[in-house]
């Protein structure tokens, strides 16, 4: 009798929870601002804008979302939620992009779908509320924030900037063995490399992209997105993309 208590406990709550997302736009739009008065018009044109060129170019949709709470959720399971219910992304690829903005919670959160937690880490994520987003809702240059953010976004799935270096590979060791070893190493590798006898031809081939299994098929390789670019008749309709709990969140 208390199992069966507890489980119809559950499923009441897991209905409460999924009335609390909001229902998807229609027509679907890539900047909801559910809140009003944080963005102008203007400047949720111009994300608008910047997002359909991306998705057009790469096919990986980033859809920013500003309600007032979350509460009495966590900002990372609505988040997750919110790109499940509104199917963020391809749904052959799932690559969408949910960045979550509560600002009564004074909360942010950046959820991932599976097809885009290679190039966009939960550390990425992280970073990127750490290092923009907080510094610049603090001083409440939210479009700025939200501008540079995804910016940065785009970087980190064409792969432009490399992993962290730990902490031992920062520190110097001058004249150490392993070093001289390395040296010693690389010395023969580029010998035997130059004394290699050469092959007959070239198969002429290249495979030179940037964007790999979400990529578009336009080949456009550039993380410089102009809204001008973006075509007339581009779509924000979501595909009905999957969302693992990938991300990182924080407070401002």
């Amino acid at each position: 009798m208390l199992n069966r208590f507890f489980l119809l406990l559950f499923f009441i709550q897991s209905f409460a929870f999924a009335q609390d997302i909001p229902q998807k736009p229609n027509p679907p739009r890539f900047v909801n601002d559910l809140v009003g008065g944080l963005l102008s018009q203007g400047e949720i044109d111009q994300l608008e804008q910047k997002l359909k060129a991306y998705n057009d170019s790469t096919s990986t949709q980033i859809a920013i979302v500003i309600v007032n709470s979350v509460q009495p959720y966590d900002i990372s399971e609505y988040a997750v939620k919110l790109g499940r219910e509104w199917g963020v992304g391809q749904k052959d690829k799932n690559n969408g992009i949910v960045l979550l903005w509560a600002p009564s919670d004074r909360k942010v959160f950046i959820a991932t779908g599976y097809g885009v937690e290679g190039g966009l880490t939960d550390a990425y994520s992280k970073r990127i509320i750490e290092e923009i987003i907080k510094p610049n809702f603090k001083e409440s240059r939210y479009y700025q924030g939200l501008d540079e953010a995804t910016n940065r976004i785009f970087k980190y799935l064409a792969g432009e900037f490399d992993a962290d270096p730990s902490p031992a590979a920062s520190t110097t060791n001058t004249g150490s063995w392993e070093d001289l070893l390395l040296m010693v190493v690389f010395f023969i590798v580029v010998v035997a490399l130059l004394l290699r006898p050469r092959s007959g031809g070239d198969d002429g081939g290249t495979s030179n992209t940037t964007y790999t299994s979400w990529g578009s098929s336009s080949g456009s390789s550039s993380s410089d997105y102009d809204s001008s670019s973006s075509s007339s008749s581009s779509s924000s309709d979501f595909g009905g993309g999957s969302f693992g709990g990938g991300g990182a969140g924080g407070d401002y």
